[in-house]
């Protein structure tokens, strides 16, 4: 069974023209489908670790289902190729089969998905160097990271320690394991901080908001639309993340920057 990692030779070189064969490995990618009451729903390009969890918060994150309950039967392919998953549901249409990159986008407009969702009603406040060591204790629990380099890895953390991590090729994956792993363990997402390695984008930031998530935190940097959206949906956007400071995008009372703004009419 894959452990998220191929065997793979390679020649290291120097900047002095040495150079060294290297026994190495690098990250797996794979299609994985997903069929829901007998019917195709997507095919994705996922890294064949936690791909049950990965499968059921990837329906989470669809808003397909909500809790353990909605599951009725998974049934793994033998080959590890995808899932078969019924859920109480018996009018599930699946709007059209997707196929999706380790990479993909969401396709959505801001009034597309501001206009639908509520703003998270949420008080959680953390210091910036929580942050820091959120993310440092990602950096020490990303496995497949440490093998083959070339993965992305995302974390929930609570009262200033990581619950849960997931690695996968594609950033928007780790997300939808992590939700995964939460509702089948029965863990509730609220009132977390998420942090990851990845791009923050609109889809990311969805998948954090449908995790009830108030602060999202990465190395890196946040897209215009995830920006705006986390505006109106009240979470902080964390970006940058380093030893010597960070950037804090929206909402930011809930790092001790300034008060909340007052609700108006």
């Amino acid at each position: 069974m894959s452990q998220g990692t191929i065997p793979t030779d390679y020649y290291l070189v120097g900047d002095d023209g040495r150079f060294d064969r290297i026994d190495g490995e690098v990250i797996e990618e794979v299609y994985y489908s997903i069929h829901v009451n007998v019917r195709p729903l997507a095919t994705v390009m996922i890294t064949p670790v936690d791909r049950e969890a990965f499968a059921v918060g990837f329906l989470a994150n669809e808003e397909i289902i909500n809790s353990p309950d909605d599951l009725l039967l998974m049934h793994p392919w033998p080959n590890g190729g995808g899932v078969d998953i019924w859920v109480n549901k018996t009018d599930f249409t699946p709007a059209r089969q997707l196929i999706l990159t380790s990479g993909c986008g969401g396709g959505v407009t801001f009034n597309m998905l501001s206009e639908r969702q509520k703003p998270i009603n949420s008080g959680l406040r953390a210091e910036p160097k929580q942050m820091l060591a959120l993310l440092l204790q990602l950096y020490e629990q990303a496995e497949l990271y440490k093998r083959s380099r070339g993965v992305h890895t995302s974390g929930l953390g609570r009262d200033g320690e990581l619950y849960l991590v997931a690695e996968d090729v594609g950033r928007h994956n780790t997300l939808d394991k992590l939700a995964g792993k939460a509702l089948l363990s029965g863990i509730d997402t609220r009132d977390s901080i998420l942090v990851t390695t990845g791009r923050i984008s609109s889809e990311m930031l969805n998948k954090a908001r449908r995790m009830g998530v108030p602060i999202v935190g990465s190395r890196t940097s946040p897209t215009s639309l995830s920006v705006q959206l986390a505006r109106a949906w009240n979470i902080t956007v964390v970006g940058y993340i380093r030893k010597h400071g960070l950037r804090v995008y929206t909402h930011p009372w809930r790092l001790g920057l300034g008060e909340p703004a007052k609700a108006t009419n």
